[in-house]
C-alpha cells in the first residue's frame, strides 16, 4: 500500500485511467465485431456503411495508445481485404 500524498494521488489517477482504457478497448473490440458479422452475414452494404465507424475507432485507439500503430493498420487492413473479396464475389 503507497504511503506518501504522491503515490496515493498516482494510484488514484492509476485506476481512473484504467477504466477509460478498458471502456475503450472494450468498445474498439465490440465495433470491429459487429463489421466482422455484417461481412459473415455478406451484408456488403452495412458493412460498407460501417466502415468509416470503424476505422475511426480503430484510430483513436491508435493515438490513445490503446493498441499499437501496426496492431490498428492490420486490422483495418483485414477488414478492407475481406470487404473487398465480398464485394467481388
Amino acid at each position: 500500500m503507497a504511503n506518501t500524498f504522491s503515490a496515493l494521488k498516482r494510484m488514484r489517477q492509476t485506476k481512473r485511467k484504467t477504466l477509460i482504457n478498458r471502456l475503450r478497448k472494450s468498445r474498439l473490440r465490440h465495433q470491429i465485431r459487429s463489421v466482422r458479422r455484417l461481412i459473415e452475414q455478406k451484408d456488403a452494404k452495412g458493412a460498407q456503411a460501417a466502415l468509416p465507424v470503424t476505422f475511426s475507432v480503430i484510430d483513436r485507439s491508435a493515438r490513445w495508445g490503446i493498441i499499437k500503430k501496426n496492431t490498428a493498420a492490420r486490422y483495418k487492413s483485414r477488414i478492407q481485404a475481406r470487404l473487398k473479396a465480398l464485394a467481388a464475389a
